[in-house]
């Protein structure tokens, strides 16, 4: 009769729980990811893509709450520099990206160390004020837009037909 090794059994029992939670931690949705060098500096966004389906989700978030942008995993934004938004400082490294509706028509960027469902205020590292603008079409999957416009670097992003859009420069 074979002996069973009990290293293997944990190492296989393991595996097993990492496969499962892995598992469910997915619902399916795309992931996106963007990259740009803006004077230099390397930025990165890796997020999920949600889609609508029909749904308007914006209409469920209230004056105040953070929304996760994008589904699944957090959002990152990674770099290996400080950047600079119109004067707040967001420190060089890799950090959670929320939006907070403050009110009706008028959200913020906050970069975390924490994502939504463990957030508190003491994990906000910044927060910088988002551009509100009304598409003319509709976006069926979240979309991050990272560009470099004559140094400066710009964020955008879409859902539905909300744009929100932020400007930054390499500290």
């Amino acid at each position: 009769m074979a002996k069973i090794c009990p290293p293997l059994i944990g190492l296989a029992t393991a595996t097993l729980i990492v496969l499962m939670s892995s598992a469910s931690m997915a619902h399916g949705n795309e992931r996106g990811s963007v990259k740009a060098t803006i004077n230099g500096t390397h930025v990165s966004i890796d997020y999920g893509r949600p889609a609508l389906k029909g749904r308007d989700m914006l209409e469920q978030i209230r004056p105040g709450q953070l929304w996760r942008i994008g589904a699944d995993a957090p959002t990152t934004i990674e770099s290996d520099r400080e950047l600079n938004f119109g004067g707040t400082i967001v420190p060089k490294g890799r950090h959670i990206l929320l939006a907070r509706l403050a009110e009706p028509g008028r959200w913020t960027l906050v970069f975390s160390s924490k994502a939504v469902f463990q957030y508190d205020p003491s994990a906000k590292l910044a927060e910088v004020p988002l551009t509100l603008e009304e598409a003319n079409d509709s976006t069926e999957l979240v979309t991050i837009q990272l560009t470099d416009k004559g140094g400066t670097g710009v964020i955008e992003i879409t859902w539905g037909k909300m744009r929100l859009s932020t400007s930054f420069k390499p500290a």
